[in-house]
């Protein structure tokens, strides 16, 4: 999808380029643009793997360290979805990144009246340690990094995640999980949220806490740009909302007497890619910078390791389109080839069929092979950084960074993000954008081709995965079993300990993993948290 302005004149030729940033893009740049913007090599470049990594996190890049794929995956039942695992790592998937069902995100058993129609539809259903133990049966978890896409009720995941691990004999300290676990972005941008702001963060401080000691090899949360980028906004505030939300996370930990370099380390983000190819490149590049900046000079984080920016770069669902499907493919294409370029550790992307719903095994396996075409055939891996020095990319990363440095500058003047979240600035921001980017759709402003322009009277046909209906029974049918079979007496007990930890402000974690191992259900997890924190109440934010 186009996401800058082309200004033409009357003779139809390119006058003006705006970016979605607001950033004009000149025809011609040369060292006096870089003069301009104030770049100095050594302080905003530097080597790659060296501070502030603007070039990239490893020194070598892509020669020493290839990136992991993580194509999306999951639905139906936990059976179902196992075997999508096996067939996508049969083709050299090297990471999984799990979807979960929109009652699980919401904390609610598959047998909740709440949850009828949507039971394994978007994602897998889970209700209890006994879908987990059948989804991750032969995954060897001990070479296979694990995204838990899931937030609202992460920390119950996570406890379950390690249960599973521990059942099939692999060590703690072995096992690697990423749960997305972002709460403040489903304020923002997505909506599934269930516990009120303070609460919910107070959640997140106790899954990144207990990992550190617990879970050393799992970076407890990922701090997702993305959504918000979905939502609406532009990359510059995707950033700047990232690095703010991540910053109300880190003071969290920082409040409980832990150092910053003790568990900043675990923080993973997950950022889009869509839009316009130098933009993205910009971002990535800025926001590496940015980063290893606010953790030095705002918290006082020391070691180099702390100051890397890691996560997934990838996704662009919201650049795909339901009129002629098979262009996706080609866009798809072009936005891993931004995030190779901007210097992605791993990455995703969006199926040329998710406009419609969730992939079938094929546009999965599409997507998969788009990433590995990129690192074995095109040479993505033969130069690090290789649009470094650029007149053109030097002065628009500059700018950029400086942009979201004036962005994080407004939510700090607003008393951070929990408060810009709770008076509904940020909702405001992000929706007045979308406006204005789908208002130059419309106009034409904006081109999507197949969309705007270069538009066909007949719709394409294309192939699209079919919900299974019987799935729904056959998981709640799993577990009304579970909670006959199970000791309820343990599950009782677990989950008035769970209650009074809550009460007490003790760290949740280890009494989720006791009620998970007796087999008490999600709904019944997050009840004990309703009843303890009660539920978020979204701001009228017009």
């Amino acid at each position: 999808m186009g996401v800058a302005k082309y200004i033409k004149n009357e003779k139809d030729e390119v006058q003006d380029v705006i970016l979605q940033s607001g950033i004009r893009i000149k025809p011609v740049y040369t060292q006096k643009d870089l003069e301009e913007v104030g770049f100095d090599p050594a302080q905003d470049l530097a080597f790659p793997g060296e501070y502030p990594f603007t070039r990239g996190i490893h020194s070598q890049g892509y020669r020493s360290r290839e990136w992991t794929t993580r194509q999306y995956t999951g639905f139906g039942t936990p059976q179902e979805t196992n075997e999508r695992f096996k067939l996508m790592i049969s083709h050299g998937q090297t990471g999984l990144n799990v979807a979960f069902d929109l009652p699980t995100q919401m904390g609610l058993d598959s047998d909740d009246p709440m949850a009828e129609g949507e039971v394994g539809r978007v994602g897998m259903a889970i209700d209890s340690l006994r879908d987990f133990e059948i989804a991750f049966k032969d995954i060897p978890l001990d070479r296979i990094g694990v995204g838990l896409t899931i937030n609202a009720v992460a920390s119950i995941m996570l406890a379950m995640f390690q249960a599973t691990a521990e059942k099939y004999g692999f060590k703690k300290d072995r096992v690697s999980a990423t749960p997305q676990n972002d709460i403040l972005k489903e304020m923002i941008g997505r909506g599934a949220w269930i516990f009120p702001v303070k609460p919910a963060v107070r959640l997140i401080g106790d899954t990144i806490e207990y990992s550190m000691k617990e879970l050393p090899r799992t970076n407890p949360v990922s701090v997702c740009g993305y959504h918000i980028r979905e939502s609406g906004c532009s990359p510059v505030q995707e950033i700047a909302y990232a690095f703010q939300i991540a910053n109300t996370y880190i003071e969290e930990v920082l409040r409980r007497g832990h150092s910053i370099d003790d568990f900043v380390r675990g923080f993973t983000f997950n950022i889009n890619v869509f839009g316009n190819l130098w933009e993205q490149v910009a971002k990535f590049r800025a926001a590496r910078k940015l980063w290893a900046k606010n953790l030095n000079e705002r918290y006082g984080a020391k070691d180099n390791r702390s100051l890397l920016l890691r996560g997934i770069f990838g996704g662009g669902g919201y650049g795909m389109a339901k009129a002629q499907p098979e262009n996706n493919i080609i866009r798809g294409a072009y936005y891993a080839l931004a995030a190779a370029l901007g210097g992605a550790q791993t990455t995703a992307l969006c199926s040329f069929d998710e406009a419609y719903t969730i992939p079938t095994p094929r546009a999965a396996l599409l997507s998969l092979r788009t990433f590995q075409i990129l690192m074995e055939e095109i040479g993505m891996r033969d130069t690090v950084d290789p649009l470094a020095g650029s007149y053109f990319i030097e002065t628009l990363t500059k700018q950029m960074e400086e942009k979201m440095i004036e962005e994080m500058k407004k939510v700090d003047e607003m008393g951070g993000m929990i408060k810009a979240v709770e008076t509904g600035y940020v909702q405001r921001e992000v929706a007045r954008q979308a406006y204005e980017f789908e208002k130059g759709v419309q106009k034409g402003e904006l081109i999507k081709v197949g969309v705007n322009k270069y538009t066909e009277g007949e719709e394409m046909e294309v192939e699209l995965h079919e919900y299974r209906t019987g799935s729904a029974e056959e998981q709640i049918q799993r577990t009304k079993a579970v909670r006959r079979e199970r000791d309820n007496r343990k599950v009782t007990q677990s989950l008035k300990e769970l209650e009074q930890a809550a009460k007490a402000e003790k760290n949740v974690m280890p009494y989720l993993l006791e009620c998970c191992k007796a087999y008490a259900t999600v709904g019944e997890m997050t009840k004990v948290f309703k009843e303890v924190f009660g539920e978020f109440k979204e701001p009228s934010i017009f």
